[in-house]
């Protein structure tokens, strides 16, 4: 059976992302995540080369150990720099992988260099659960029809 690809997601998610502005606040940063009930902004450069993942692990880790005056400083002080991402080809079992191992829970997903998606580890278990329903039925449909 054929698994789940990143591009298969983006295709039922759709392909846009909230995009931090490197002009922004980590106040204004929490504002745009809680408006748009999200939990990580990427943060790309004008070519749309990623150059860091604001997520709420940083935001929370920030005010933990400078307190509320943070949110006046500019997000792009906060994020994560040392961004992993994925491509459109890559698998679904391989960013279980990827996110478990380096413990985070939104993948950028970047060809030639540019952001052209995100998928969250919410998005990656959805598919790989239907992944696993499809092939629970193929075997169900086998073991009744033979």
């Amino acid at each position: 059976m054929e698994m789940t690809t990143v591009r298969q997601i983006l295709s039922v998610k759709g392909e846009d992302v909230i995009t931090g502005d490197r002009s922004m606040t980590l106040g204004q940063a929490v504002a745009r995540l809680a408006g748009n009930r999200i939990g990580a902004l990427i943060f790309v450069d004008d070519e749309r080369r990623v150059i860091g993942i604001l997520s709420e692990r940083d935001i929370v880790a920030s005010l933990a150990l400078h307190g509320a005056r943070v949110l006046e400083e500019l997000a792009t002080a906060h994020m994560t720099r040392k961004v992993s991402t994925c491509t459109r080809d890559d698998i679904v079992e391989d960013l279980m992988d990827t996110m478990t191992a380096g413990r985070f829970r939104h993948l950028p997903v970047v060809e030639e260099g540019k952001l052209v998606g995100m998928v969250s580890i919410g998005d990656v278990v959805k598919h790989r659960v239907a992944d696993i329903e499809h092939q629970a039925s193929e075997i169900r449909n086998y073991l009744f029809t033979t």
